[in-house]
């Protein structure tokens, strides 16, 4: 499709309101995706998967490269199909692997309908994810139940001083509804149950306006890590912003239980995360360049600071500091072994995690994430407002995709400097906890293992992992547990906000005796 005679072919697929992506592989005609993608078929009679191929052109439309379609009604149940499919109105064809199995599926339900509670539903899930279970369906890590209860004091987003709310929970791609109340700012709701594929997943409610002839007004929205969860516990959210960074008018009363098999989130954190198939696209932004590029530059500070003082014991600059480190480096030079390395690593974790339990090391908050991310806001806000006259953006589109391409490398490798502090932090005790496990196997590894034998299993597995199972998806098992471990913004979009007491329910309770 390009001028070089190649292409930088995408396909996008689509059942019924379900939409998903593929990443853009440059410069080919035969490109290797390995994607997985998971879909919800909730008809018994199948339906149709549209799938279109696309070539990427940068600062104009994209050329469109073909179409085809895969009739899930002549699929046969419980078993991968590979299939090869011609493309239509255009050349070449697409090799897919699909699989229709059954699962226990999302629902919603009336509060008074409560799976949890209910004694024998309970002893059942517990079953199912109990310990002799950790080996049966590795993807279906756990149970999620999610009660809304009410919202209250929200928004008035009609010219009545009311609203017409409706709430929208999500976990990765599964997405539901409640229903609209009408002409009412403390809507009362409903029960909501998920699968959980990913203890690591974020479970975001967001609360909308409904308006009959444009799109829904935004209400506020809420985002809570699965393993901050405190089962049983009827909690007030308070609803923030669209950025996360701060709160908004109203406050959300949730009830949440979750039950998972550690064992089996612990293997699934080590495989890839699953990509959210409804994302905003990146736009540049001043405000999050500089964001972005201030974080890359701690990360880089914290290693120049090293540097520093490690040449500081090189010039003597504190006697005593030096002779203890010249002593400490002839002994590990001498003694050196490669299983030191993962236990210096272990070392320093549960160093970190006695000072962390002893309340000697009170981490603070991170107040200039927080106020970039409040300038970030407040730009977004007048760029809404700007966008208007501000036009001629559009003439400079390549220009600004380069800008956002470095903005995004930018926030990847702060992100990545970020997670790594953030697991020795204890940020995330599962993620730390697993580190450890991790650690110490690797310590025994390499204590009474040769490295050459090492290097030799693994050399042997990477050579011939493709000639096992052609189409397995790439991977690396330590970013994928780094994805999984929060960034210093994440951190603070998962802040929970301390409610305003007045909304508390006893209060109101004592207020209306009195």
């Amino acid at each position: 499709m390009d001028a070089n005679g190649l292409s930088d072919p995408y396909v996008k697929f689509r059942l019924g309101h379900q939409k998903y992506k593929s990443k853009i592989m440059p410069k080919t005609l035969n490109p290797q995706w390995r994607e997985q993608f998971d879909f919800h078929l909730y008809e018994e009679r199948g339906g149709v998967i549209d799938i279109t191929a696309w070539d990427k052109d940068a600062g104009k439309r994209d050329d469109f490269i073909g179409r085809c379609q895969v009739d899930l009604s002549a699929l046969s149940r419980e078993q991968t199909h590979k299939l090869e499919l011609q493309l239509e109105e255009g050349e070449g064809h697409l090799v897919l692997l699909v699989t229709l199995t059954a699962s226990a599926t999302v629902s919603i339900s009336d509060l008074s309908i409560n799976s949890v509670e209910d004694q024998k539903e309970r002893e059942e899930i517990l079953k199912r994810y109990g310990p002799l279970r950790i080996f049966h369906n590795l993807k279906d890590v756990g149970f999620l139940q999610v009660k809304v209860i009410r919202a209250e004091g929200l928004m008035a987003a009609d010219v009545t001083g009311k609203s017409d709310p409706f709430c929208v929970v999500e976990l990765n791609n599964d997405r539901w509804l409640t229903h609209t109340v009408y002409k009412n700012l403390n809507p009362e709701n409903k029960v909501f149950t998920f699968n959980v594929k990913d203890i690591h997943s974020v479970l975001e409610v967001t609360v909308y306006d409904e308006d009959r002839d444009r799109s829904a007004d935004f209400l506020g929205k809420v985002a809570i890590p699965l393993l901050s969860i405190q089962n049983g516990e009827q909690k007030a959210y308070v609803l923030k912003n669209k950025q996360l960074t701060g709160p908004t008018k109203g406050v959300i009363y949730l009830e949440i239980d979750v039950i998972f098999n550690a064992v089996k989130a612990s293997l699934r954190t080590l495989i890839p995360k699953e990509q959210k198939y409804i994302e905003e696209e990146n736009r540049l932004s001043k405000q999050l360049l500089l964001r972005n590029f201030i974080r890359m530059k701690r990360c880089v500070m914290v290693l120049v600071n090293a540097a520093y003082y490690v040449n500081s014991c090189f010039d003597w600059d504190s006697p005593p500091r030096s002779l203890a480190a010249f002593v400490l480096f002839l002994f590990v030079v001498w003694n050196f072994e490669l299983y030191m390395i993962p236990l210096v690593l272990l070392l320093l974790l549960t160093w970190n995690y006695f000072l962390i339990v002893s309340g000697k090391e009170n981490r603070q908050r991170d107040t200039v994430v927080e106020d970039m991310l409040e300038d970030e806001e407040e730009e977004d806000d007048k760029d809404d407002k700007d966008s208007e006259k501000k036009g001629f953006i559009n003439k400079i589109y390549a220009i600004q995709e380069v800008c956002v391409s470095v903005q995004n490398i930018l926030d990847e490798v702060a992100s990545f400097g970020e997670r790594i502090k953030n697991t020795f932090n204890w940020t995330v005790p599962f993620l730390s906890w697993l580190a450890i496990v991790a650690l110490c196997v690797f310590t025994v590894i390499l204590y009474f293992i040769p490295l050459r034998y090492i290097v030799l299993v693994w050399g042997i597995n990477k050579f011939t992992k493709k000639l096992r199972s052609p189409y397995a998806i790439d991977n690396n098992e330590l970013l994928d547990f780094l994805s999984r471990v929060p960034s210093d913004v994440q951190v603070v979009q998962y802040q929970e906000l301390k409610p305003d007491p007045s909304h508390s329910p006893y209060k109101r309770k004592k207020n209306n005796l009195g």
